[in-house]
């Protein structure tokens, strides 16, 4: 992706855009509740099946339909950032962390499928707002777009963290697919502090704080 033009990375971009919305990615990893070792949860897979009754079904449901979502705009935003950055090295870390960030897009896709549900309806208009919000921040500068990334990270941790608490408890399927994506996001988060990422003036996160929770309260439901 280094040496090409604009345009191709524009060709790409969007490419990619109608995948995701598309829901055509497809994963590089194993998918978590069929791997043999989860570091967070290392006995998901090993676990007897419990059936989830239809009010857990439906919320485990909706759960995982907001963390794809959540995936979506993950794409958006490395996306654009990546096509906004300055610096070739911060680029290809953000186009790295896109591509891992496939895994997470695929597993939820496919969790929603074996749960009997769907994506969320608005997903191209989730796509659109967070390719914009991307393409913005990476117009401040690498180290202000980095700081964006740190800062989107801990705050889907923590989002993360909420779900692996609201889950049914014998639903370790998707909790074991939260686990791996928490402990994924961790690690994004530090890889953009480690190129120097800047922390953000309170009020921007306030901000990112208050569009997530709209996301979150519209895509449990749409």
């Amino acid at each position: 992706m280094q040496n090409l033009s604009m345009l191709d990375r524009l060709l790409a971009a969007a490419q990619r855009a109608l995948q995701t919305v598309a829901g055509q990615s497809i994963a590089s990893r194993p998918y978590p509740p069929l791997a043999a070792a989860s570091k967070l949860e290392a006995t998901a897979a090993e676990a007897p099946t419990v059936a989830l009754s239809e009010p857990e079904r439906r919320h485990a449901a909706a759960l995982i339909r907001v963390d794809h979502v959540g995936e979506v705009c993950a794409q958006a935003l490395y996306e654009a950032q990546a096509l906004g950055a300055r610096e070739p090295r911060v680029r290809a870390a953000l186009e790295r962390a896109s591509r891992e960030e496939v895994d997470h897009l695929a597993w939820t896709r496919k969790r929603l499928e074996d749960l009997g549900d769907r994506t969320s309806l608005l997903n191209p208009f989730w796509y659109a707002g967070a390719f914009t919000i991307g393409f913005l921040a990476s117009r401040l500068g690498d180290r202000v777009s980095l700081g964006f990334v740190v800062e989107t990270e801990r705050q889907v941790e923590q989002h993360l963290l909420g779900h692996l608490e609201r889950l049914p408890a014998h639903d370790h399927a998707s909790r074991a697919i939260v686990a791996q994506m928490r402990e994924d996001e961790q690690l994004h988060g530090l890889a953009a502090r480690e190129l120097g990422g800047t922390d953000l003036p309170a009020p921007a996160r306030l901000a990112m704080r208050m569009a997530a929770r709209v996301m979150t309260a519209t895509a449990y439901y749409i």
